[in-house]
Order: C-alpha cells, then structure tokens, then sequence
C-alpha cells in the first residue's frame, strides 16, 4: 500500500512507510509537547518533495509561526512565493460552518497534505456538546473525500486521560498520536504513542522523541 512519509525521523518505522493517502490523523497532547513542530515537520517533508500543503491556524498567527519554524531551517516564505505552499488564519468561530469552505480551498489549491491546528477551539462559539460533535464528524468526512492526507491537532488538558477534547474526534479520524511530556528524575523528554492506526500494523507502547536543530526525531 502506498504510503505519505510523516518527515518525522524513526517514526515511519512504527507504522508501516507513514501515513495512508488521504487518511486523517489526529495529532493530540498538552500544551509544550510538540504538536506544531510536528504539523510543521510533516508540510515541510512534502514541500521537499513538491507537495502542496496548507497550514490552518486557528491560534497563533501566521507570522509567528513562520518564525518558529525558521529556527528548524523551514522557510515556509520560500514556498509561499513558489506558489505551493499556504498559512491561512480563520477565525475559530468560524471552523464549524466552514466545512464546505477549507474542503473547496483543499480542492483549488490541489494540497496533498493539509494541516488544521486546533481543531479543540471549534467549541469557542458552540456550546451544545451534539452539535459540537456533529460539526466534528461532517469536518472530518469532508476532508477525507478531497483525498488530502490531513493533521488535526486537537489539545487535551494536562494530566487527562482523554484524547481528546469533546471525545468523538479519535473514533472518526484514520489514526491517532499521542504526544506527552515526561519529568522524570528532573529529566525532561518527551514521547510518542501511536493509539489508532486504521490499515496499519502499528508497533505499541510509547517512543522518546527528541528536539533537535532539524525539529523532531
């Protein structure tokens, strides 16, 4: 089966080459474990290879995160002005109605990877937890029908063994990876589990990871 490379150092190796094109994964974990470095990693692997990709920020504005990602030597600017590369801030009220809109930007830009970070502030302007869910569920659906192999970064509390936030986002995504964060020993490291895998014999349990000039290994 084909596989879309993660651009992670050693994590290919847990599930099979990476990721299944069009698949959606959920990228989930508190605050400082990595998550961004990690959205950023995968679109940067694919621009190498000629890939379009869009990142979606629902947060931190696009500057920002240009500028965290030039100290990994990604100059996302390079590709923007190449054409195939695009940082769209939306404004998270907006996430759940714009189900049709980012499917359309998906199709139009013709991006093969797709990135949507954070999927948990969909709540912001929904207060109904169904519907929270259901706007969820139709995301989800609509990106796996434009054939973008896509990251939902989704934030869970500190210390929560949930995997979510509104706990339907692991049961309709393809996979799902959790980050953590370890103190150990007055060690700091941090860590990857692969929970959720659809078509993939994924390796069990929990791998260090590690920080370094060229971003996560």
């Amino acid at each position: 089966m084909e596989r879309i490379p993660t651009g992670i150092p050693g994590l290919d190796k847990l599930i099979q080459g990476g990721f299944i094109p069009g698949s959606v994964i959920m990228i989930t974990g508190s605050t400082g474990t990595g998550k961004t470095i990690f959205g950023c990693q995968f679109l940067w692997a694919g621009l190498q290879k000629g890939e379009p990709g869009i990142y979606l920020t629902l947060e931190e504005p696009p500057e920002d995160i240009k500028q965290d990602a030039q100290q990994f030597g990604w100059d996302f600017s390079k590709y923007e002005k190449k054409g195939i590369f695009k940082l769209v801030y939306m404004d998270p009220v907006r996430l759940g109605s714009a189900t049709v809109d980012i499917a359309n930007l998906v199709r139009r830009f013709k991006a093969k990877r797709l990135v949507i970070d954070s999927i948990s502030l969909i709540g912001l302007a929904i207060k109904d937890p169904s519907l929270i869910r259901r706007r969820i569920y139709n995301l989800i659906s609509a990106l796996k029908k434009t054939g973008c192999t896509t990251l939902l970064i989704s934030e869970i509390p500190e210390g929560s063994d949930a995997l979510s936030k509104y706990g339907v986002e692991e049961y309709v995504v393809d996979g799902v990876i959790v980050m953590k964060y370890w103190e150990i020993a007055s060690e700091n490291f941090g860590s990857i589990e692969i929970r959720k895998m659809r078509k993939t014999a994924h390796l069990k349990g929990h791998y260090p990871t590690f920080l370094g000039k060229s971003g996560l290994k």
